[in-house]
């Protein structure tokens, strides 16, 4: 390839959609494109599956959601029930479905295992990432592999996709439907507001009425900002309402006909009352989900406000009748971005995930900038440049330094914190370098690519084995099945209940709990922190107590514990 070739690829007539858009003509002398949906795929591809799948079960499952989930669909799985979520054997009606059937086939196809239980996410994400790109290729084109790949590398889209959840399910869908309702109202074509209301039906099924709920409300908030009143009667369109009901009525109508405490459950307890109150005690201020989207957009976040700022100006000149941008989207996907914030902030129960949703339409946000300004081949403002060169570098000094953090809850001085702090700067000095050359924004998603999959690559190989021991019940369930003749009931006391679901999923077995007067009647295993030997001998008088071990990673003994009157511990019992 000429030397010169290669900058005639960047001509302001020639949208920039791949990290190398041209190669030799073999015999003619002359340069000509590649395929760019073959580029574009391949690359999304490899993003996708380095972000989402590669080593998903490097960590086993934490918290007590991602057990919980994973074994309600393990146990629908083992009763062929598609209809009734279960946990332990009893009706479990927090969450609708979706998740639960996904998981189902994932095991079905490849076992029950933690990484399958994460599968769904994964394939959910990816699935996200391209309607984001088909969605920009076919209605704002230039950009479109920028818009998926920022959507892809973003925090709070990559944690969310390795991890077993239900936002990732609903953002999926919720996306595609704002999507497919902003190409309805751009194009005019009825496909679209019927892929609109499809896909509400399956969020739905994800997440429960918050799907359509949010969607009217980002609507009505639109429509108000577009002096556009009569959009919403417009939107209002009985054949999409009754493809709606097709998808997701069925099962709300079979789920309440074989459990009739459904509605009070699920629609009173956990959706009306965890949105009014503090029930499940996720108290959080006001402003929490502000930073929660600040550190879920990382490491674009500098750039989506300036991008956020940008739109607002836009819609704000247009108001003004400054000028016409003809241009909506600058209006709707500030909308989109703020409006379930600002919802979720009301909220008494606030947790992380409540927002995924939102995430999209950030991303969105900045490659319509990037699009907007690299057509005047402008270089970035200095302070916006610095500003993100510093945030998109920082996650990979904190990614080597995970260890200290996990285990010490600190970074300390040292060699250790000057060699990654390095390493971090001197990836901070070549992305501003880079965003300040020529081709300025048409480099942003290339140069913040590299900082996010390095940082991936050390969590993956510095991180994963210390998250694993501290955060996952996986290792030790390993531990206790070593010392067992013969599988045991297994009981709990004073652990967390991230370790009681987590037992429950790696053990397949109910995991009762000393507190709740769930003492087994027969011999059992004892989980509890260390040093509770006193106050578990005052709850099983006329039995014996023997250690067993000390898990050190969380600060857990195990014990068996004897059938009242047995004081021999049985042949075969490892001991440490």
């Amino acid at each position: 390839m000429r030397s010169d070739a290669f900058w005639l690829n960047f001509d302001r007539d020639l949208p920039y959609n791949s990290f190398f858009m041209s190669t030799s003509t073999a015999g003619s002398g002359g340069l000509r494109d590649r395929p760019r949906p073959l580029m574009d795929a391949l690359m999304s591809a490899g993003f996708c599956g380095f972000l989402f799948f590669f080593r998903l079960g490097g960590i086993g499952l934490v918290g007590a959601d991602e057990p919980r989930y994973a074994q309600v669909a393990r146990e629908m799985l083992a009763r062929h029930d598609w209809i009734t979520p279960t946990l332990g054997g009893q009706p479990w009606l927090e969450k609708p479905p979706l998740y639960y059937w996904q998981a189902m086939l994932a095991f079905r196809l490849f076992g029950v295992q933690d990484w399958a239980a994460r599968l769904p996410s994964a394939v959910d994400a990816t699935l996200l990432v391209i309607a984001v790109y088909f969605f920009l290729r076919r209605f704002r084109p230039g950009f479109h592999l920028d818009g998926a790949l920022i959507t892809a590398s973003a925090a709070g889209v990559i944690g969310f996709a390795r991890a077993v959840s239900t936002d990732t399910p609903l953002a999926t869908v919720f996306t595609i439907a704002l999507l497919a309702w902003y190409a309805w109202y751009e194009n005019g074509a009825r496909r679209y507001l019927a892929a609109f209301y499809v896909f509400l039906g399956l969020g739905t099924l994800a997440k429960g009425p918050v799907a359509p709920f949010l969607a009217a409300l980002i609507i009505l908030v639109f429509a108000l900002v577009q002096r556009q009143a009569a959009l919403l009667w417009r939107t209002f369109w009985i054949p999409g309402i009754l493809l709606f009901g097709v998808v997701a009525l069925p099962w709300y109508v079979a789920v309440q006909i074989r459990n009739p405490d459904f509605f009070r459950v699920f629609i009173l307890q956990h959706n009306l009352a965890r949105f009014g109150t503090n029930l499940y005690h996720h108290k959080e201020p006001f402003w929490y989900f502000l930073p929660v989207l600040l550190l879920g957009l990382l490491p674009w976040t500098v750039f989506v406000v300036a991008a956020l700022l940008d739109s607002v100006r836009i819609w704000w000149a247009d108001l003004q009748n400054k000028f016409r941008s003809d241009d909506s989207l600058a209006a709707f996907l500030p909308v989109w971005l703020l409006v379930p914030v600002v919802f979720f902030s009301l909220s008494q129960s606030k947790l992380p995930g409540y927002i995924l949703p939102a995430l999209p339409a950030g991303a969105l946000l900045l490659a319509e900038y990037i699009r907007r300004q690299a057509a005047e081949y402008e270089r970035p403002n200095l302070l916006l440049t610095a500003l993100h060169s510093i945030v998109a570098a920082v996650p990979m000094m904190l990614a080597l330094m995970i260890q200290y953090i996990v285990l010490q809850h600190r970074l300390p001085w040292g060699q250790a914190l000057a060699i990654s702090s390095g390493f971090a700067a001197a990836l901070a000095v070549g992305i501003a370098i880079t965003l300040r050359t020529q081709l300025g924004l048409r480099m942003l998603r290339f140069v913040t690519m590299v900082p996010v999959l390095l940082a991936m690559a050390a969590l993956l190989r510095i991180g994963a084995p210390v998250l694993d021991a501290t955060l996952s019940s996986r290792l030790l369930a390993g531990v206790v099945h070593d010392v067992e003749a013969k599988t045991l009931p297994l009981a709990v006391f004073q652990a967390p209940r991230e370790v009681e679901y987590g037992l429950a999923f790696y053990r397949n077995q109910v995991i009762d709990r000393y507190e709740r007067g769930e003492i087994p009647a027969g011999e059992h295993l004892l989980i509890a922190p260390e040093g509770s030997q006193a106050r578990i001998a005052g709850r099983t008088a006329g039995r014996r107590v023997a250690y067993l071990g000390s898990f050190a990673p969380q600060g857990l003994d195990y014990y068996w514990v004897s059938a009242p009157g047995v004081q021999q511990v049985p042949p075969g019992m490892d001991m440490h």
